[in-house]
């Protein structure tokens, strides 16, 4: 059992080739942030209920900016479902289809300690989006995915829940991090990490 928690400040900066209008010039990373693991199955329990259960696809852990904007939900959103991150079995080519053209569910799950920095030893989380503005901005994210994909194939949990998220992984577990940059100039980022393990359980919050 873990706690989802990332270290990465929100002043964290991306350094882009220097040109001779902005020399050197630092930009700060600030938005969405989305965690994305392949699952075999996942799901979500609330006071020792299940509220939400997929089978084959995608758990993702969403963080929310104080500053994100509808066009940050739109990038996050379009990214999931368009991501390549499974094998098409007809050709057995690799990195080759997307979830939806597999049919598979995707479970979104609102997670603010993507946005926790550490001060000193203790962790704080200001920079995530206030609770009374990312209860309606995030059930929104949820309506953009079901708008964008099967509404079925859509699952969430419970904003503002202690929630107990259990995922199985595939064979071939794999995590992508990525972020919707309010500089459009630059290039989101994306990381791949491979990580160990077939079943991951963690307690969140909002």
């Amino acid at each position: 059992m873990y706690y989802c928690l990332s270290t990465l400040p929100h002043f964290a900066t991306i350094r882009p080739k220097p040109t001779s209008l902005s020399p050197h010039r630092a930009l700060p990373i600030r938005a969405m942030r989305a965690v994305v693991q392949r699952v075999a199955s996942a799901s979500v329990e609330v006071e020792g209920r299940t509220v939400s259960a997929i089978g084959p696809g995608l758990l993702v852990l969403v963080g929310l900016h104080e500053s994100d904007t509808v066009s940050d939900a739109e990038y996050i959103c379009r990214k999931v479902l368009n991501m390549r991150l499974f094998t098409n079995e007809s050709s057995g080519r690799g990195w080759d289809q997307n979830v939806m053209q597999r049919n598979y569910e995707v479970l979104l799950v609102s997670q603010f300690t993507l946005y926790g920095t550490l001060k000193g030893n203790k962790p704080d989380f200001h920079v995530a989006m206030a609770p009374d503005k990312a209860k309606p901005f995030y059930a929104s994210l949820v309506e953009s995915f079901r708008k964008s994909y099967k509404p079925d194939a859509i699952k969430d949990g419970v904003f503002g829940a202690m929630m107990k998220l259990q995922c199985n992984s595939t064979h071939h577990p794999l995590r992508t991090q990525m972020v919707s940059l309010k500089n459009r100039d630059l290039v989101g980022l994306a990381l791949i990490q491979c990580i160990l393990g077939n079943t991951v359980e963690f307690k969140c919050g909002i």
